[in-house]
């Protein structure tokens, strides 16, 4: 797990089975990011599950129609002032990774570890496990009506689902690839199903779900920061393109314009489906479903970028960051994520997995933006093509804090456990990074157990 050993580049038993394979040309998953691409990239990961999950977590936490509405346009000019924050921080550091790539460059690799540990063991693969448990409940509630859904159906659906998505994802680039496109015009056509007929409605007069809209004796402001983690989570995305930062064409152009086209069509595009929602359902009924409407999953290509630079800078074995000889897939990394997915899966149901997940990718996000505010001071000769105005990611680090330190409060199970799981990640640094001097005889151990993995996996490093 050292640099040195993350940096060694080709070994004799990569180039070994690298002959023995006998691959077509080089093993590498390179490939150019356009403006139109960037814009399609962050859109296609925004619109999923959330907007789908989150009315009925804003609504329930929020207290009111009205208050649920300014929750969903605050959180799209939240997750916009994130956005801008991100975009000048990967102008600046032109290095893929996202939120692991800026916490190393602004505090160093111990605080980087902690972040890159809590997203390997908690955050992905509760995102993966909220995002199937909605997709399974909405594959068997035609099945049980007009009863309701037993949990274990869910769960097993729920786990089928995932084995198959990280098959597919082992097996095939294209076929991934596909199933994406498929999966993102579907979302396109949902939106559109929901927000067409709940306009016209509207436009009809159809007004009663929204009388006395605004109704504060229901609202509770301890309950405000659950209601956030719905609305971002729905608007989770915008950072992805930060992820692949390096394959951006003229970043300094493309991903500011990227983040703010994109941010400015998914705004108005929840606002208006949530409009269309209150249109033809009332609050109770909205509160009495498990879900208004969902994608399956997304791809692992964002995952992978993490295995990758993180092994760059020695902080993973390199054998996480290898794909498959000929299939050209991040096979390891899925063999990581999926254990670690289907048992969280079967610890927690969706809006707490959704609270707990919630609770650390903000935190850590927010310390990333943090580390805009401290480069600026810290590091002022760094060329800065694209720069924001110091108040957004002031005005965004203080929202993230606040709304990741009351939510403490407001749900202490969920939020103090994954509190708990980020703070595993000191003694984890220490046991794996820094006690990193070995005996021989365990180096040449860890040399077998890698060379055994590759021919195994018939994985070699990529060509990135």
């Amino acid at each position: 797990m050292t640099r040195k050993a993350s940096q060694n580049g080709q070994t004799k038993a990569d180039r070994g089975v690298k002959a023995a394979c006998d691959p077509p040309g080089k093993v590498e998953l390179r490939k150019k990011v356009t403006l139109l691409r960037g814009i399609s990239i962050i859109i296609g990961t925004i619109i999923g599950a959330g907007i789908f999950i989150s009315p009925k977590g804003i609504l329930q936490n929020s207290g009111s129609i009205g208050m649920s509405l300014v929750v969903w346009v605050a959180c799209g000019l939240l997750s916009l002032f994130g956005a801008l924050s991100y975009a000048e921080l990967g102008t600046s550091i032109k290095k893929s990774g996202g939120h692991y790539t800026y916490i190393l460059e602004a505090f160093g690799p111990q605080v980087a570890f902690v972040q890159l540990w809590a997203d390997i063991i908690a955050i992905r693969p509760a995102g993966v496990a909220v995002i199937s448990l909605a997709f399974a409940r909405y594959i068997l509630e035609p099945i049980f009506m007009p009863c309701g859904v037993p949990q274990m159906a869910i769960k097993l659906t729920t786990a089928i689902g995932i084995t198959m998505v990280m098959y597919i994802n082992s097996m095939s680039v294209s076929w991934t690839a596909r199933l994406q496109i498929f999966l993102t015009f579907s979302k396109l056509l949902a939106i559109s199903i929901i927000i067409i007929p709940g306009l016209y409605q509207l436009f009809k007069g159809e007004t009663k779900n929204f009388q006395n809209a605004f109704q504060v004796d229901t609202v509770q402001l301890t309950n405000l920061p659950l209601a956030f983690y719905s609305g971002m989570y729905a608007y989770a995305g915008w950072f992805y393109l930060n992820f692949v930062i390096e394959e951006v064409e003229n970043p300094e152009r493309n991903v500011p314009l990227a983040i703010c086209i994109s941010m400015v069509i998914v705004t108005v595009g929840y606002t208006l489906a949530n409009v269309a929602y209150y249109t033809v359902i009332s609050a109770a009924e909205l509160l009495a479903s498990h879900a208004v409407a969902v994608r399956v999953t997304q791809s692992f290509s964002f995952f992978y970028r993490i295995f990758y630079v993180a092994s760059r800078e020695g902080q993973l074995p390199q054998i996480l960051s290898m794909i498959h000889v000929r299939r050209h897939t991040p096979i390891a990394a899925v063999i990581i994520l999926y254990p670690v997915t289907m048992l969280i899966l079967f610890l927690g149901d969706l809006y707490s997995l959704l609270n707990f997940m919630s609770f650390l990718r903000w935190f850590f996000i927010g310390v990333a933006v943090t580390g805009l505010i401290y480069m600026r001071y810290t590091r002022p000769e760094m060329p800065r093509p694209f720069k924001v105005p110091i108040f957004i990611p002031a005005v965004f680090t203080f929202t993230s804090f606040f709304m990741v330190f009351l939510s403490l409060y407001s749900d202490p199970v969920n939020t103090g456990i994954g509190f708990a799981i980020s703070l595993t990640g000191i003694p984890a640094y220490y046991i794996f990074i820094v006690f990193n001097k070995k005996p021989k005889w365990f180096q040449r151990f860890s040399d077998s157990v890698k060379t055994s993995l590759q021919i195994i996996l018939e994985v070699v490093p990529a060509d990135n």
